[in-house]
């Protein structure tokens, strides 16, 4: 089982990747200077006229595109999960509670390449 600190620690390893200082997520330095978010966490619709509610228990991670999404959630629909939110969007909820931190480390590694410039390091 993963928590947040392991989410925190494993991501800020990572580099050239820094923390949104306003809620958990966490993004990587492009070409242009700019941050590009790869894992952040979910917020979840629980009341349809209510704006939706960060759910600390859930990830967003980024993933290359729509096919490796399809594969991943069908691997353990248990653990990954998405919603209409982000129907069309090369993104993938984890539960905390179903992942081990090997698999966590992973995961981020991956969503934070979808991200980065071809000419940065991809791996550390």
């Amino acid at each position: 089982m993963a928590t947040h600190a392991d989410v925190k620690r494993v991501a800020l390893s990572l580099p050239d990747t820094e923390q949104d200082g306003e809620r958990f997520s966490f993004s990587v330095k492009t070409k242009a200077k700019r941050y590009k978010a790869f894992a952040w966490s979910w917020k979840e619709r629980v009341d349809p006229k209510k704006p939706r509610v960060e759910n600390l228990g859930v990830l967003a991670f980024r993933v290359a595109n729509l096919v490796d999404k399809d594969v991943l959630i069908r691997s353990d629909p248990v653990k990954f999960f998405t919603e209409p939110h982000y129907d069309g969007f090369p993104a993938v909820l984890v539960r905390l509670d179903k992942i081990r931190v090997p698999e966590l480390r992973r995961l981020l590694s991956d969503a934070r390449e979808c991200q980065i410039p071809a000419s940065k390091p991809r791996r550390k």
